[in-house]
């Protein structure tokens, strides 16, 4: 599999019937909108198409869309049978996996993507050239990729541990925060018994300081796990003044007091 995209295209400028031009329907980062595809049509309609289409030959009768896909559902709206289109000459030609990236690339660069299209682009780039070439194309971090994958990006050796050792989410954070296979598959044997809760707060530990030892990552789960409800005593006095106090804010005297006692905690801090 090519991991390169070709730096430099060329292309000649050529009028095709629209039927001609194949689109791919797994590089399609996303559903058309018809509202978005009616107004590019009114602007294409009063102005002109003022950006043709990218496509490469396949066969005789045949083109690949490398990117226009809007503009290409714009003309068929406006009932054209012939589109003109920016030709990619043969000795820039890309090849059967690296069209198919190019075309989801193109789509990516749009303001109005969603997270899910984002994500379905991302997904299907790094199957095609790999997680390192598919950030780079899209303008992004590796860790930015990873979030945009989830649970897709997980290599298939973690997979098989969920859900038996541990869950699809607390997986997908492990990976993200530790991308190295072996440690990962460490970090579960260590946690893989702990009840839900403590595992939970150990992978937040965790995300915090990813450097940290067993030892010390353990420790701070469970002092996370100080309980938040606690009975307070008050004599009658105090209990009528935090009465008093709830009533004046409209809330109840449990409420006032967790409230009192937040507030004592971060003055404290400063």
């Amino acid at each position: 599999m090519s991991r390169k995209y070709k730096p430099v295209i060329t292309y000649r400028l050529k009028e095709l019937p629209i039927k001609q031009i194949k689109v791919w329907k797994e590089a399609q980062a996303r559903k058309l909108d018809r509202e978005g595809i009616a107004e590019l049509a009114k602007s294409i309609k009063n102005e002109g198409l003022l950006n043709p289409p990218l496509v490469q030959k396949q066969d005789k009768n045949t083109y690949l869309l490398m990117s226009g896909q809007r503009r290409l559902a714009a003309m068929s709206l406006l009932g054209a049978k012939k589109i003109p289109v920016h030709l990619i000459t043969k000795k820039t030609e890309y090849n059967l996996e690296n069209a198919k990236a190019a075309s989801v690339v193109e789509n990516i660069h749009r303001n109005d993507m969603n997270h899910k299209d984002i994500a379905e682009a991302c997904k299907f780039l790094s199957e095609q050239v790999g997680k390192s070439a598919a950030a780079k194309s899209m303008g992004m971090s590796m860790t930015t990729l990873k979030k945009y994958l989830g649970f897709a990006g997980v290599p298939d050796s973690l997979k098989s541990l969920v859900p038996k050792m541990i869950t699809r989410d607390e997986m997908t954070k492990l990976y993200l925060v530790i991308p190295n296979i072996p440690k990962v598959q460490k970090i579960v044997q260590k946690i893989s018994n702990f009840d839900s809760k403590l595992r939970k707060k150990y992978i937040t530990a965790l995300v915090r300081s990813p450097k940290a030892s067993h030892e010390k990552l353990l420790k701070r789960a469970k002092a996370m796990q100080i309980k938040q409800n606690v009975s307070l005593h008050l004599s009658k006095n105090m209990a009528k003044k935090l009465a008093g106090e709830s009533n004046r804010h409209d809330i109840t005297s449990d409420e006032m007091a967790g409230k009192i006692i937040s507030n004592y905690l971060k003055h404290k801090k400063r």
